[in-house]
C-alpha cells in the first residue's frame, strides 16, 4: 500500500507489517505513478532473481523509498524503467552478497517453486509452470537475470547489457547458456506433453 501526504510517504508492504513512514525532500514529483507504471514489472524482476517473495517485497520496497527520499534520482534519466531495473539489480546483488552463505541461498532458490505465470485452465500448465519455476531456479543468478530481462521485459541485448553492467557480447552468451540449460532440462516434460 503506498500513500502519499504533503511531504510524508506511508509505505505497508504487507497487511501485516508495519508502517514505513518516509519523509520526501522538497522537488515534488509522482512516486504514485512511479509505482503504478513499473511497480509489477520490477516484482517480477526481483522475484526472478530473489526467488522469495518476501525478500522481493523487501527489495521493492526499498527501491521507492529511494526514490522518495531521493526524489532527484530520476532527474536527467530518459528509460526511467531501464533506470529502476538497474536499481533493483543493483540491490538485490548487494542483498545476495549479504546472505552469510551463499550456496543454501541458492538451494534454497532451487526449491521453492515460484509461480511466474498467470494461472490457465490447461491441466498440464501447473505442472510446467513447476517444472519451469525450478528450471530457472537452476540457473546461475547472472544468467537467469539475463533470461528474465530478455523473456519476460522483452529488452535487447544492448539494454540488458546497458542495465546489467557488463559486455553486450556477455549479455548474448548469459542468455544463450541460460536457454540451453533450460532446453536440456525441459526437454523431458516437452517430449512427455508432445
Amino acid at each position: 500500500m503506498l500513500k502519499c501526504t504533503s511531504n510524508l510517504l506511508l509505505w505497508q508492504t504487507n497487511p501485516g507489517r508495519p508502517l514505513v513512514i518516509v519523509k520526501q525532500m522538497a522537488a515534488p514529483f509522482d512516486l504514485e505513478r512511479l509505482y503504478d507504471d513499473h511497480a509489477q514489472a520490477l516484482f517480477g524482476f526481483l522475484l526472478s532473481l530473489t526467488r522469495n517473495e518476501a525478500d522481493t517485497r523487501d527489495l521493492l520496497q526499498e527501491v521507492f523509498i529511494k526514490l522518495a527520499q531521493r526524489p532527484g534520482l530520476l532527474e536527467g534519466i530518459r528509460n526511467e524503467r531501464g533506470f529502476l531495473l538497474r536499481l533493483s539489480h543493483n540491490l538485490a546483488i548487494d542483498l545476495m552478497r549479504r546472505r552469510s552463505t551463499r550456496q543454501r541461498h541458492y538451494d534454497q532458490m532451487a526449491v521453492e517453486a515460484v509461480n511466474l505465470f498467470a494461472a490457465t485452465p490447461e491441466p498440464d500448465e501447473p505442472a510446467f509452470r513447476e517444472v519451469l519455476s525450478e528450471a530457472l531456479g537452476e540457473l546461475p543468478p547472472e544468467q537467469r537475470a539475463v533470461v528474465h530481462l530478455k523473456l519476460w521485459e522483452d529488452l535487447t541485448f544492448e539494454h540488458i547489457a546497458e542495465l546489467l553492467g557488463i559486455p553486450l557480447n556477455t549479455a548474448a552468451s548469459r542468455y544463450r547458456y541460460g536457454l540451453d540449460k533450460l532446453r536440456q532440462r525441459l526437454r523431458p516434460l516437452y517430449d512427455e506433453i508432445k
